[in-house]
Protein backbone atom coordinates (compact mmCIF):
# COMPACT_ATOMS: atom_id res chain seq x y z
CA UNK A 1 0.00 0.00 0.00
CA UNK A 2 1.04 3.60 -0.86
CA UNK A 3 -0.60 6.70 0.85
CA UNK A 4 -1.81 9.68 -1.70
CA UNK A 5 1.48 11.20 -0.89
CA UNK A 6 2.96 14.26 -3.15
CA UNK A 7 6.51 14.37 -2.39
CA UNK A 8 8.57 17.52 -3.09
CA UNK A 9 12.29 17.94 -2.33
CA UNK A 10 13.13 20.85 -0.15
CA UNK A 11 16.32 22.47 1.24
CA UNK A 12 16.06 21.15 5.10
CA UNK A 13 14.75 17.87 5.92
CA UNK A 14 12.65 18.85 8.87
CA UNK A 15 10.81 21.76 7.20
CA UNK A 16 10.41 19.44 4.09
CA UNK A 17 8.61 16.74 5.76
CA UNK A 18 6.10 19.61 7.66
CA UNK A 19 5.30 20.91 4.43
CA UNK A 20 4.53 17.98 2.72
CA UNK A 21 2.91 16.23 5.25
CA UNK A 22 0.63 19.53 5.89
CA UNK A 23 0.02 19.29 1.69
CA UNK A 24 -1.02 15.67 2.25
CA UNK A 25 -3.77 17.04 4.35
CA UNK A 26 -4.56 19.92 2.05
CA UNK A 27 -3.06 22.54 3.51
CA UNK A 28 -0.29 24.48 0.73
CA UNK A 29 2.58 26.41 2.99
CA UNK A 30 5.94 26.83 1.16
CA UNK A 31 8.95 25.70 3.53
CA UNK A 32 10.53 29.48 4.01
CA UNK A 33 6.99 29.99 5.77
CA UNK A 34 6.45 27.01 8.20
CA UNK A 35 10.46 27.80 8.78
CA UNK A 36 9.66 31.33 9.68
CA UNK A 37 6.36 30.94 11.50
CA UNK A 38 8.28 28.31 13.86
CA UNK A 39 10.68 31.06 14.88
CA UNK A 40 13.53 28.94 13.55
CA UNK A 41 16.40 31.53 13.06
CA UNK A 42 19.09 30.76 15.41
CA UNK A 43 22.57 30.31 16.40
CA UNK A 44 24.95 28.02 19.08
CA UNK A 45 28.39 27.04 19.44
CA UNK A 46 28.43 24.66 22.66
CA UNK A 47 32.01 22.81 23.50
CA UNK A 48 30.39 21.15 25.84
CA UNK A 49 27.92 19.03 23.19
CA UNK A 50 30.24 16.67 21.11
CA UNK A 51 30.09 15.31 17.57
CA UNK A 52 32.86 12.91 16.39
CA UNK A 53 34.68 14.65 19.30
CA UNK A 54 34.21 18.17 18.74
CA UNK A 55 32.42 20.83 19.55
CA UNK A 56 28.68 21.00 18.23
CA UNK A 57 27.57 24.22 16.43
CA UNK A 58 24.23 24.79 15.13
CA UNK A 59 22.85 27.30 12.72
CA UNK A 60 19.08 26.64 13.35
CA UNK A 61 16.93 25.79 16.28
CA UNK A 62 17.17 22.58 17.37
CA UNK A 63 15.97 18.91 16.30
CA UNK A 64 12.24 18.62 16.53
CA UNK A 65 11.14 21.92 17.20
CA UNK A 66 9.80 23.42 14.30
CA UNK A 67 7.49 19.87 14.01
CA UNK A 68 6.30 21.15 17.81
CA UNK A 69 5.99 24.88 17.37
CA UNK A 70 4.24 24.97 14.35
CA UNK A 71 1.38 22.36 14.93
CA UNK A 72 1.02 24.43 18.06
CA UNK A 73 0.53 27.54 16.42
CA UNK A 74 -1.73 26.26 13.42
CA UNK A 75 -4.29 23.76 15.42
CA UNK A 76 -2.77 19.95 14.82
CA UNK A 77 -2.52 17.22 17.07
CA UNK A 78 0.15 15.38 16.70
CA UNK A 79 1.72 12.51 18.45
CA UNK A 80 5.95 11.54 19.23
CA UNK A 81 6.71 8.68 20.16
CA UNK A 82 10.62 7.21 21.24
CA UNK A 83 11.10 3.58 21.72
CA UNK A 84 13.69 0.84 23.59
CA UNK A 85 12.50 -2.12 21.43
CA UNK A 86 12.96 -2.13 17.80
CA UNK A 87 10.48 -4.44 16.85
CA UNK A 88 7.38 -2.17 18.37
CA UNK A 89 8.87 1.11 16.59
CA UNK A 90 8.49 -0.88 13.38
CA UNK A 91 5.13 -2.54 14.51
CA UNK A 92 3.85 0.93 15.68
CA UNK A 93 4.53 2.73 12.86
CA UNK A 94 2.97 0.07 10.72
CA UNK A 95 -0.16 0.53 12.36
CA UNK A 96 0.24 4.64 11.95
CA UNK A 97 0.58 4.02 8.14
CA UNK A 98 -2.05 1.20 7.99
CA UNK A 99 -4.53 3.92 9.66
CA UNK A 100 -3.82 6.27 6.35
CA UNK A 101 -1.59 8.76 8.06
CA UNK A 102 2.28 9.57 6.84
CA UNK A 103 4.65 8.64 9.37
CA UNK A 104 7.67 11.42 10.31
CA UNK A 105 10.97 9.37 11.55
CA UNK A 106 13.89 10.57 12.58
CA UNK A 107 17.00 8.92 11.55
CA UNK A 108 21.03 8.77 11.38
CA UNK A 109 22.44 9.52 7.87
CA UNK A 110 25.23 7.59 7.71
CA UNK A 111 23.27 4.29 7.04
CA UNK A 112 20.87 5.43 4.60
CA UNK A 113 21.56 2.87 1.49
CA UNK A 114 20.18 5.47 -1.03
CA UNK A 115 22.39 8.10 -0.11
CA UNK A 116 25.89 8.29 -1.62
CA UNK A 117 28.72 7.07 0.37
CA UNK A 118 30.57 11.07 -0.46
CA UNK A 119 27.97 12.00 1.44
CA UNK A 120 27.05 10.41 4.43
CA UNK A 121 28.10 11.49 7.54
CA UNK A 122 27.31 10.47 11.63
CA UNK A 123 24.29 13.12 12.34
CA UNK A 124 21.19 11.37 13.67
CA UNK A 125 18.87 14.29 13.00
CA UNK A 126 17.75 13.58 9.20
CA UNK A 127 14.30 13.22 8.81
CA UNK A 128 12.28 11.68 6.56
CA UNK A 129 8.66 10.35 6.06
CA UNK A 130 7.10 6.79 5.24
CA UNK A 131 4.53 6.93 2.88
CA UNK A 132 3.89 3.47 1.90
CA UNK A 133 4.92 -0.33 2.18
CA UNK A 134 5.78 -2.58 -1.12
CA UNK A 135 4.20 -5.96 0.26
CA UNK A 136 5.57 -7.78 -2.00
CA UNK A 137 9.32 -7.05 -1.94
CA UNK A 138 8.73 -5.90 2.31
CA UNK A 139 10.36 -2.28 1.32
CA UNK A 140 9.11 0.51 3.13
CA UNK A 141 8.45 4.00 0.73
CA UNK A 142 10.35 7.08 2.11
CA UNK A 143 9.62 10.69 0.94
CA UNK A 144 12.89 12.17 1.83
CA UNK A 145 13.11 15.95 1.35
CA UNK A 146 16.69 15.31 -0.14
CA UNK A 147 15.84 12.91 -2.52
CA UNK A 148 14.55 14.21 -5.93
CA UNK A 149 12.39 11.39 -6.08
CA UNK A 150 10.52 8.66 -3.86
CA UNK A 151 12.97 6.20 -2.57
CA UNK A 152 12.82 2.76 -0.51
CA UNK A 153 14.55 1.30 2.76
CA UNK A 154 14.41 -2.25 4.06
CA UNK A 155 12.92 -3.20 7.12
CA UNK A 156 16.60 -3.93 8.39
CA UNK A 157 17.76 -0.79 7.11
CA UNK A 158 14.92 1.23 8.38
CA UNK A 159 15.81 -0.30 12.15
CA UNK A 160 19.61 0.42 11.67
CA UNK A 161 18.78 4.16 10.93
CA UNK A 162 16.32 4.46 13.34
CA UNK A 163 18.14 3.50 15.86
CA UNK A 164 21.56 4.17 14.70
CA UNK A 165 24.64 5.02 17.58
CA UNK A 166 27.42 7.47 17.62
CA UNK A 167 26.41 11.12 15.89
CA UNK A 168 25.46 13.51 18.46
CA UNK A 169 23.48 11.05 20.65
CA UNK A 170 22.01 8.11 20.05
CA UNK A 171 18.64 7.50 18.34
CA UNK A 172 16.26 6.18 19.89
CA UNK A 173 13.60 5.27 16.92
CA UNK A 174 11.76 8.87 17.60
CA UNK A 175 8.10 8.88 15.35
CA UNK A 176 6.03 11.59 14.72
CA UNK A 177 2.84 12.13 13.09
CA UNK A 178 -0.29 14.33 12.97
CA UNK A 179 -3.32 12.73 14.58
CA UNK A 180 -5.83 15.38 13.43
CA UNK A 181 -6.20 18.56 11.68
CA UNK A 182 -8.78 22.00 11.85
CA UNK A 183 -10.60 22.75 9.00
CA UNK A 184 -8.94 25.62 8.03
CA UNK A 185 -5.79 27.32 9.03
CA UNK A 186 -6.15 30.57 11.18
CA UNK A 187 -5.37 33.86 10.37
CA UNK A 188 -1.91 34.34 9.50
CA UNK A 189 -0.92 37.30 10.02
CA UNK A 190 -0.26 38.40 13.25
CA UNK A 191 1.41 34.92 14.26
CA UNK A 192 3.52 35.86 11.30
CA UNK A 193 4.40 39.23 13.36
CA UNK A 194 4.25 37.39 16.55
CA UNK A 195 7.19 34.72 15.12
CA UNK A 196 9.05 37.66 13.92
CA UNK A 197 9.57 39.14 17.17
CA UNK A 198 9.99 35.49 18.72
CA UNK A 199 13.06 35.24 16.41
CA UNK A 200 14.53 38.38 17.24
CA UNK A 201 14.27 37.84 21.51
CA UNK A 202 15.54 34.03 20.40
CA UNK A 203 18.65 35.79 18.51
CA UNK A 204 19.58 38.71 21.25
CA UNK A 205 17.83 37.45 24.26
CA UNK A 206 20.87 35.86 26.38
CA UNK A 207 22.47 37.36 28.72
CA UNK A 208 26.31 38.06 28.68
CA UNK A 209 27.42 35.17 31.29
CA UNK A 210 25.64 33.10 28.32
CA UNK A 211 27.99 33.05 25.43
CA UNK A 212 26.95 29.74 23.70
CA UNK A 213 23.40 31.24 21.65
CA UNK A 214 22.39 33.34 19.58
CA UNK A 215 24.06 36.50 18.68
CA UNK A 216 26.36 35.46 22.12
CA UNK A 217 27.25 32.42 20.59
CA UNK A 218 28.76 33.89 16.92
CA UNK A 219 30.64 36.27 18.97
CA UNK A 220 32.33 33.52 21.45
CA UNK A 221 33.10 31.61 18.45
CA UNK A 222 34.77 34.84 17.18
CA UNK A 223 36.87 34.52 20.12
CA UNK A 224 38.01 31.13 20.26
CA UNK A 225 38.71 30.10 16.64
CA UNK A 226 41.35 33.36 16.55
CA UNK A 227 42.93 30.89 19.02
CA UNK A 228 42.33 27.32 18.12
CA UNK A 229 46.22 26.89 16.31
CA UNK A 230 47.98 28.15 19.08
CA UNK A 231 45.64 25.90 22.04
CA UNK A 232 44.97 22.49 19.82
CA UNK A 233 48.32 22.69 17.16
CA UNK A 234 47.64 22.76 13.26
CA UNK A 235 45.53 19.37 12.78
CA UNK A 236 43.36 19.16 15.54
CA UNK A 237 42.44 23.09 15.12
CA UNK A 238 42.04 21.68 11.22
CA UNK A 239 39.94 19.00 11.92
CA UNK A 240 37.73 21.40 14.22
CA UNK A 241 37.61 23.42 11.40
CA UNK A 242 36.37 21.28 8.82
CA UNK A 243 33.30 20.27 11.59
CA UNK A 244 32.31 23.91 11.52
CA UNK A 245 32.45 23.82 7.70
CA UNK A 246 30.50 20.60 7.51
CA UNK A 247 27.84 22.04 9.73
CA UNK A 248 27.70 25.30 7.84
CA UNK A 249 27.54 23.99 4.17
CA UNK A 250 26.13 20.27 4.18
CA UNK A 251 24.26 19.39 7.57
CA UNK A 252 20.44 20.65 7.02
CA UNK A 253 20.35 23.66 5.09
CA UNK A 254 23.53 25.27 6.12
CA UNK A 255 24.24 28.19 7.86
CA UNK A 256 23.79 30.54 5.16
CA UNK A 257 21.23 28.85 3.11
CA UNK A 258 18.80 29.28 6.65
CA UNK A 259 19.81 32.86 6.12
CA UNK A 260 19.00 32.85 2.79
CA UNK A 261 15.50 30.68 3.55
CA UNK A 262 14.42 33.39 6.57
CA UNK A 263 14.73 36.04 3.99
CA UNK A 264 12.41 34.35 1.77
CA UNK A 265 9.71 33.99 4.71
CA UNK A 266 10.07 38.07 4.99
CA UNK A 267 9.42 38.67 1.44
CA UNK A 268 6.41 36.29 2.11
CA UNK A 269 5.60 37.97 5.37
CA UNK A 270 5.93 41.44 3.66
CA UNK A 271 3.53 40.48 0.86
CA UNK A 272 0.85 38.68 3.25
CA UNK A 273 1.00 41.30 6.21
CA UNK A 274 1.59 44.54 4.20
CA UNK A 275 4.67 45.88 5.60
CA UNK A 276 6.56 46.99 2.94
CA UNK A 277 9.78 47.28 5.01
CA UNK A 278 10.38 43.69 5.43
CA UNK A 279 11.55 43.34 1.93
CA UNK A 280 14.50 45.19 2.99
CA UNK A 281 15.00 43.23 5.77
CA UNK A 282 14.99 40.02 3.76
CA UNK A 283 17.73 41.88 1.66
CA UNK A 284 19.78 42.61 4.77
CA UNK A 285 19.35 38.77 5.69
CA UNK A 286 20.29 37.41 2.82
CA UNK A 287 23.71 39.77 2.42
CA UNK A 288 24.22 38.16 6.07
CA UNK A 289 24.11 34.60 4.61
CA UNK A 290 26.60 35.62 1.67
CA UNK A 291 28.87 36.45 4.34
CA UNK A 292 28.32 33.30 6.08
CA UNK A 293 29.25 31.39 2.68
CA UNK A 294 32.43 33.98 2.46
CA UNK A 295 33.55 32.53 6.00
CA UNK A 296 33.19 29.10 4.85
CA UNK A 297 35.28 29.36 1.61
CA UNK A 298 37.98 30.76 3.18
CA UNK A 299 37.51 28.26 6.21
CA UNK A 300 38.02 25.20 3.51
CA UNK A 301 40.81 27.04 1.70
CA UNK A 302 42.72 27.21 5.20
CA UNK A 303 41.82 23.51 5.48
CA UNK A 304 42.40 22.22 2.16
CA UNK A 305 46.24 24.27 2.84
CA UNK A 306 45.97 25.21 -0.91
CA UNK A 307 49.88 26.25 -1.87
CA UNK A 308 50.32 30.22 -1.39
CA UNK A 309 47.31 30.25 0.49
CA UNK A 310 47.00 33.40 2.89
CA UNK A 311 44.12 33.41 4.88
CA UNK A 312 44.47 32.95 8.68
CA UNK A 313 42.27 31.34 11.63
CA UNK A 314 42.50 35.60 12.39
CA UNK A 315 40.66 36.53 8.81
CA UNK A 316 37.86 33.97 9.88
CA UNK A 317 37.65 35.61 13.25
CA UNK A 318 37.32 38.72 11.51
CA UNK A 319 34.83 37.70 9.56
CA UNK A 320 32.41 36.33 12.41
CA UNK A 321 33.01 39.30 14.28
CA UNK A 322 31.49 40.83 11.39
CA UNK A 323 28.63 38.59 11.00
CA UNK A 324 27.95 38.60 14.70
CA UNK A 325 27.78 42.46 14.53
CA UNK A 326 25.41 42.55 11.79
CA UNK A 327 22.96 40.26 13.04
CA UNK A 328 23.03 41.80 16.28
CA UNK A 329 22.05 44.70 14.75
CA UNK A 330 19.31 43.37 11.84
CA UNK A 331 17.33 41.37 14.78
CA UNK A 332 17.40 44.46 17.16
CA UNK A 333 15.94 46.52 14.15
CA UNK A 334 13.74 43.80 12.48
CA UNK A 335 11.65 43.85 15.93
CA UNK A 336 10.79 47.44 15.89
CA UNK A 337 8.95 46.79 12.66
CA UNK A 338 6.55 44.31 13.29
Amino acid sequence: MELKFEHRPAAHCENGVISNMLRFYGFELSEPMIFGLASGMFFSHTPFVKMAGMAVTSFRTFPGILFSRISKLLGFKITTKRYLNEKKAIADMEKVLLSGKPVGCVVGMYYLPYVPLEYRFHFNGHNICIIGKDEQTGEYIVSDPNAVEKVRITKKDLIKVRFAKGGTYPLLGQMYWIESVPNELPDLVPMIKKAIKKNCWLMTSQPKWLPYFGVNGIYYLSRRIKNWEKEMGPRKASLNLAQIIRMLEEIGTGGAGFRYMFGAFLQEAAQKTGIEELNDYSKRITDIGDLWRDFAYKAARIFKKRQGETYTYDDLSEVLYKIAVLEEKFYKELKTVV
